[in-house]
């Protein structure tokens, strides 16, 4: 019995490799666990909530394997990595992502998380769509009707550039040139890219402020980045990663090895993003609370039943969030001038807008907001209410009058559903944490 909760699974016959990659993974935070057989890891995947595998291309030409997993591990969607040995021959689809063996182990777990978030964002939209009964547009139909996968290749004039452009126009994507980091950052500004590809030249310094410049950028933040070294530097894979970006392609790295990267890093990134948009669009329903975006009080109690039976199918965590206004004096003056009565629905809004896409967010009374958050721990969800909490609390309400604005702050409550527990319960826990909270401060 594992004392820890498996997250990836690790299917080779070579075990030196795979158990010194796990070590390496386990340090990083990423608990693993190793199968030789694909049979095993079929049953270790119906068995416990693995939320990803990594193959080794030694057993990834069995006939039908990709299926086989993701149907061992149904309802529960996974993703499937192929770890190559070389590039000599191309990777059929099917994969999400492909790496060679040279691969950091920052890079596969960032690539792991970046997955497995687009695994629960399509999980929440199978779910949505069960709640609102309602014909929803087909994800295969709206990524088929879409415009070419996009990309911006930022650096000076390489020998490979030309070669580069070649590959990925052949694989259908369009790429746009910048030379320098003003000319990338105009594009950015003025066009949506699913993928940037970062030369590293003589020192890639430049290219790696690129990458920390889109992570500082709200709508640019999640936009893939790989940064192509054209020779042998010192550089810090590990600071590279936590600066911003997505995978790094080491100069023996083939120019068809990096154009399928890079075309497989915008394609999982454009079905995330118009998945993401497709859930927002939903605030707009008119089953949704008018005004705010948010599930009202018996849409999302329907929706927390049917999230919570679709998680304990899907071996997934789901822990739910309360934010309620925190009774201050000066709350109590903008209640009493009906000034927060007012305000209410700006700060749904608000609420409404900085959850992810994939979570939940409704309006239970006047002053008492729930999130569910799927595939989330109990620490996690206390961290998206204080997120959240920061940042309404930085914004002044109206007070009427002439009078100084007001500002608004949350006690926060958090629970985790636990086996056998209802959704009701789950969320009068966390309320009740919102309440102890409270109570905590005075």
């Amino acid at each position: 019995m594992l004392s820890f909760p498996a997250r990836l699974l690790l299917l080779s016959r070579d075990e030196s490799w795979s158990h010194a990659l796990a070590d390496d993974l386990d340090r990083l935070g990423l608990r693993t666990l190793c199968a030789a057989q694909s049979e095993a890891a079929c049953v270790a995947l119906g068995d416990l909530a693995i939320e990803a595998v990594l193959v080794d291309e030694g057993l990834a030409d069995e006939n039908d394997l990709v299926e086989r997993l993701r149907a061992a591990a149904a309802p529960r969607r996974i993703a499937v990595i192929m770890m190559r040995r070389d590039d000599r021959h191309l990777v059929p689809d099917g994969w999400d992502m492909v790496f060679t063996r040279d691969a950091h182990p920052q890079q596969i777990l960032l690539s792991v998380e970046h997955l497995v978030r687009g695994c629960v964002c399509e999980e929440e939209y199978a779910t949505r769509c069960a709640s609102f009964a309602a014909d929803m547009p087909d994800l295969d139909a709206q990524m088929a009707s879409q415009p070419p996968l996009s990309l911006l290749s930022v650096g000076q004039p390489d020998p490979e550039f030309l070669a580069m452009s070649h590959a990925l126009r052949s694989q259908g994507v369009d790429v746009v040139a910048a030379l320098t980091s003003y000319g990338a950052f105009d594009y950015l500004h003025d066009r949506n890219f699913d993928a940037v590809l970062l030369w590293g030249g003589q020192q890639p310094a430049e290219a790696l402020a690129i990458a920390g410049g889109m992570r500082r950028n709200t709508r640019l933040f999640h936009t893939p980045v790989l940064l192509r070294l054209n020779r042998l530097v010192e550089i810090d894979a590990g600071d590279a990663y936590l600066r911003g970006v997505n995978d790094i392609a080491n100069p023996s790295a083939t120019v068809a090895e990096i154009a399928d990267r890079l075309t497989r890093l915008a394609r999982g990134y454009r079905r995330r993003t118009t998945i993401r948009k497709t859930l927002d669009a939903m605030r707009h329903r008119p089953e949704m609370d008018t005004g705010t975006g948010l599930f009202g009080r018996e849409l999302f109690a329907a929706h927390l039943a049917r999230l919570t039976e679709a998680c304990r199918q899907r071996q997934r965590a789901l822990s739910l969030c309360v934010l309620r206004i925190a009774d201050t004096p000066e709350i109590a003056r903008a209640r009493a001038k009906g000034m927060l009565e007012r305000a209410v629905p700006q700060i749904g809004s608000m609420v409404a807008r900085l959850v992810r896409s994939e979570d939940s967010a409704g309006r239970l009374s006047n002053e008492v907001f729930a999130i569910a958050l799927p595939a989330t721990t109990l620490a996690q969800a206390r961290n998206v209410g204080e997120r959240i909490s920061a940042v309404i609390s930085c914004t002044a309400f109206d007070s009427g009058q002439g009078k100084p604005p007001f500002v608004v702050e949350f006690t926060i409550g958090a629970a985790e559903l636990q086996p056998g527990e209802t959704a009701a319960a789950a969320l009068m826990r966390a309320a009740q944490n919102a309440g102890d909270t409270a109570k905590e401060a005075v």
